[in-house]
């Protein structure tokens, strides 16, 4: 389909983004790999749309006191290959890597993936994973939300129509891996996990792991963490653990792709897979 009539803006800076948000309501675009099909399908008709894709400082990936930081305006490509993510927090470049096509990876920006939150969506769950901060800016300031409190609902995340992503912020971790069932058309995840562990003398002092795929947002598997931590890092302590993931899930996603049923019978399965390669890495 034909989107509907739209003026197209450029901003500069994220003050003049949040400026042209608040004047115009309009929707902003970077990659425009989620929006744009949204558009096609006049699901989304936005007035006008305001280009962020440019603005200094909003892309790149670097290391500043301890904390690794992406800009938000950083595409799936740079993120998958970055020397920095690959030494310092693999699973993120892992992640990046596994999302659509080259196509996608190379026009698709982190931000947007975030601030969309598609319920199959790659980035939130390992997001999850290493605890990752979202930084946002708004008319009222600078605000930064943790990724466990940032995704809410379908399609519904903490941030203000007005406020725009300027990038993520998270601690290096080694311990963390990702797996994933991919619908084969579109690489969406049918069901994601991303997992991170802090081993400490052969003992699991904490776990994190993220789930995508499976309900109406991305989530913790809580369960799994409570009963990983404290416990030996060996085979069967993580095979007992998956054992558990998903049980204390109410509502699982059902469509043409895979139903209730064989969601939940996979999510075990994954969670096993994203522990084990996160074991490798211990």
């Amino acid at each position: 389909m034909i989107p509907t009539a739209f003026e197209y803006q450029r901003a500069t800076s994220i003050d003049e983004a949040i400026a042209r948000l608040q004047a115009t309501g309009g929707k902003l675009l970077a990659g425009g790999h989620s929006l744009v099909p949204l558009m096609k399908l006049r699901l989304s008709e936005p007035g006008v749309l305001i280009d962020i894709a440019r603005i200094p400082g909003l892309s790149g990936i670097r290391e500043k006191d301890g904390k690794l930081e992406i800009g938000a305006a950083t595409v799936h490509h740079d993120v998958a290959t970055s020397t920095v993510l690959r030494e310092k927090c693999p699973v993120v470049a892992d992640t990046a890597g596994e999302i659509g096509d080259p196509q996608v990876r190379n026009r698709g920006t982190l931000g947007g993936s975030l601030a969309h939150s598609d319920p199959a969506a790659d980035y939130p769950a390992v997001m999850l994973a290493v605890d990752a901060e979202i930084h946002l800016k708004g008319p009222k300031g600078w605000r930064a939300v943790k990724a466990s409190a940032f995704f809410q609902d379908l399609f519904t995340v903490d941030m203000a129509a007005d406020e725009v992503i300027a990038g993520v912020q998270f601690a290096p971790v080694k311990a963390a891996a990702y797996a994933k069932l991919h619908q084969r058309a579109s690489h969406f995840a049918i069901v994601g996990v991303a997992a991170a562990l802090d081993v400490k003398g052969g003992v699991i002092q904490s776990a994190r792991i993220g789930l995508t795929g499976a309900g109406s947002h991305a989530t913790r598997l809580t369960d799994v963490e409570q009963a990983l931590a404290g416990q030996p890092l060996t085979a069967n302590t993580i095979a007992a653990a998956s054992k558990i993931a998903g049980m204390g899930l109410k509502d699982v996603n059902a469509d043409i792709h895979a139903s209730e049923a064989y969601r939940r019978a996979m999510i075990p399965v994954f969670t096993r897979r994203a522990l084990e390669g996160a074991m490798k890495r211990a």
